[in-house]
């Protein structure tokens, strides 16, 4: 579905979407995920909401497992 974005915001978002390997629709789109979260959890910091969402989107298969006391001293 098209949606009118302003030229600097494209622009910004073209240059963010190769570093994080996402099109650009994929920047824009995890972008708003982003401050929809942030809006309905304003307590949370930015980089907590930012890191939960990349977090939530990660295969799950792909992740070590956890044993209690693996990560002590």
């Amino acid at each position: 579905m098209p949606v009118r974005i302003d030229d600097e915001l494209y622009e910004q978002a073209k240059a963010a979407s190769k570093g994080e390997c996402r099109s650009i629709a994929g920047q824009l789109e995890f972008w708003a995920k982003i401050g929809k979260a942030a809006l309905d959890n304003p307590d949370l910091p930015i980089d907590f909401v930012r890191e939960l969402l990349i977090a939530r989107a990660e295969d799950r298969k792909q992740l070590p497992g956890f044993a209690p006391g693996q990560f002590r001293d």
